[in-house]
């Protein structure tokens, strides 16, 4: 369920946004994005908290506590109201292009009087921003491509909020007198990376109660279309969401039919077709006779094809109807296979949290073990020192056994420069039980050198993992140009795991990128690079990407007994 953390996070990050674009304290700025960060990341849901209990979130002073209750009993923060006023409506449009910052979209109003994503596009078609100072060829390159990931994003939304709306309408929905059975389905169901709108299905006899009941929920912005059968509306951050009520002796067919995909549900209607049937929402009828022969559960209407429930995760056609009419569809990592977390951070680097403080939250997700991997010293930011690192190695070899007997593993997330290079030499490295490395610069390192980096850290003796393998972040940064099919090759060959990253603007690897690394023999680790507490229940996203990747529990590292993996983590002794 949604906490209020994420839209105050939001609001705040919108205000330190708001002060930059109008030449406000750069100070102010900062301090208002940390704030906005220590909140997302808090552990407790804001809104339970008086003014005091505001203050002691980490970087929330007094003023800042002042604006957050405001905003919590008002529904709105007067300071981000007056200061959007003054910003033009074209400029606040400008700044949602993932490569254009707040000055540059101010400036290029002021100068240029451009007001809008698609006046920006032909300004530079035309040449026009050529003699504007601080936008050269590459800056407008680069622009160029922020379009482009935000025209491709359309109207589609994270997975992440998506999700927190569905749960939150499903569980009030699910309260309503008469309902059997409510759930969410279309591309949330097969927990895409993002999702254009919400698909919910109630099982009742009546209908009235949950279209009633939906179009009064405070999530609810505005009614689209209202009927007897369906009715859609949208929610307060943009998403459709249509609600289908169907009989319960309907419910298995309509789910199987509303998930999709469309190109999945083509599959397994051919298929009816070809032994005499007819497959729909309503169920499985008989052609000839129009009998029903199967609706109520999914299981039902697929065993009726002759086939496996197939995981919703997996309903692409990609693959999956051959492997089930062949007996070789896959049993697919589950979040409860996942026995550690090998790729988290605390407060001594960019973390919001201690060491206990994460240890504990891991220890009571019922991790086996859990490995605490903090920047080492070329992420210059984070101010990491060798004397920094083996103090908290000391502390982890204490702490370790000590949470519900969960073992620790000590490790560190390392830089991979330019030229493949990491942080520390060998020696020291070899005190930790693991090492992550992940690209944080240089990202626009032409193919043949990006493949050349990747590939020389895959081959370091220490380089267990490697971490957010593409760099990507959703709808605002694309992936590293590289031959990933070398670097996929490069991992099998060394016994390097590739990450399957849970924090849901990265999912990375994609699942179309771990479907190829798998066929080169590459094996995975499903981490959560968790940053606060709360982002260690973000290993439902990675899990379902390894999903889609047709991942099982024997491609990942971290659903091994912990022997195994150490056996693996000694690079080159394969498990």
């Amino acid at each position: 369920m949604a906490r209020r953390n994420d839209e105050v996070e939001a609001l705040l990050q919108e205000y330190a946004d708001l002060i930059a674009i109008t030449g406000g304290d750069a100070f102010k700025a900062r301090a208002y994005e940390k704030a906005a960060r220590a909140i997302g990341g808090y552990p407790v849901d804001v809104s339970t908290l008086d003014a005091d209990g505001l203050r002691e979130i980490p970087n929330v002073g007094r003023s800042i506590a002042e604006k957050v209750a405001e905003y919590l009993r008002t529904g709105a923060m007067a300071v981000v109201e007056e200061r959007r006023a003054r910003i033009p409506a074209g400029v606040r449009e400008l700044i949602t292009i993932p490569t254009l910052g707040p000055k540059k979209a101010l400036r290029l109003y002021e100068d240029l009087h451009i007001s809008s994503v698609s006046e920006l596009a032909a300004a530079i078609e035309a040449d026009a921003l050529a003699g504007l100072k601080g936008f050269g060829e590459k800056t407008q390159e680069n622009i160029r491509h922020g379009i482009e990931l935000l025209r491709r994003a359309g109207g589609r939304v994270p997975l992440s909020p998506a999700l927190d709306t569905a749960e939150r309408i499903v569980a009030e929905l699910s309260a309503v007198t008469g309902c059997e059975r409510c759930g969410y389905a279309g591309s949330l169901r097969r927990m895409r990376e993002t999702v254009g709108d919400l698909d919910v299905l109630v099982s009742a006899r009546r209908s009235a109660p949950f279209m009633d009941a939906l179009c009064e929920l405070p999530v609810t912005a505005e009614v689209i279309a209202r009927g007897a059968k369906k009715t859609s509306v949208r929610t307060g951050n943009g998403l459709q969401l249509d609600l289908r009520v169907v009989p319960p002796e309907s419910w298995g067919a309509a789910l199987q039919y509303f998930t999709g995909s469309k190109a999945h549900n083509i599959r397994t209607r051919t298929i009816a077709v070809h032994q005499g049937l007819k497959l729909s929402e309503y169920g499985v009828f008989d052609t000839g006779s129009g009998e029903s022969v199967a609706s109520r559960t999914e299981e039902e209407v697929y065993a009726r094809l002759g086939l496996p429930w197939i995981p919703p995760t997996l309903r692409e056609d990609r693959g999956e109807i051959e492997a089930a009419l062949g007996d070789g569809l896959p049993e697919v990592v589950t979040e409860r296979d996942i026995r550690g977390d090998l790729h988290t951070h605390t407060d001594l680097t960019d973390g919001l949290a201690s060491l206990e403080a994460m240890v504990e939250a891991a220890a009571e997700r019922g991790h086996a073990y859990y490995a605490v991997t903090d920047h080492a010293p070329r992420l210059y930011m984070q101010r990491m020192t060798d004397e920094k690192i083996l103090a908290q190695r000391e502390r982890v070899r204490e702490l370790d056994g000590t949470r519900r007997r969960m073992r620790l593993l000590h490790g560190t997330e390392l830089n991979i420069g330019p030229d493949g290079e990491v942080d520390w030499p060998e020696e020291f490295l070899a005190g930790f039980d693991l090492c992550v490395a992940s690209l944080h610069s240089h990202f626009d390192l032409d193919r043949a050198a990006m493949t050349r980096r990747l590939v020389r850290a895959c081959e370091h003796p220490y380089v267990n993992i490697i971490g957010h393998p593409t760099t990507r972040l959703i709808g605002r940064r694309p992936g590293v140009d590289a031959d990933w099919d070398e670097v996929f090759a490069a991992c099998a060959r060394t016994g390097t795991a590739l990450e399957v990253n849970a924090q849901p603007d990265r999912l990375d690897l994609r699942d179309e990128d771990i479907l190829r690394a798998r066929e080169h023999g590459a094996r995975f680790a499903v981490n959560t690079d968790a940053h606060s507490v709360p982002h260690l229940g973000q290993l439902r996203y990675g899990v379902a990407t390894a999903q889609r990747g047709w991942l099982t529990k024997e491609d990942v590292i971290n659903t091994w007994t912990l022997a195994r993996l150490r056996r693996f983590l000694r690079k080159g002794g394969r498990a």
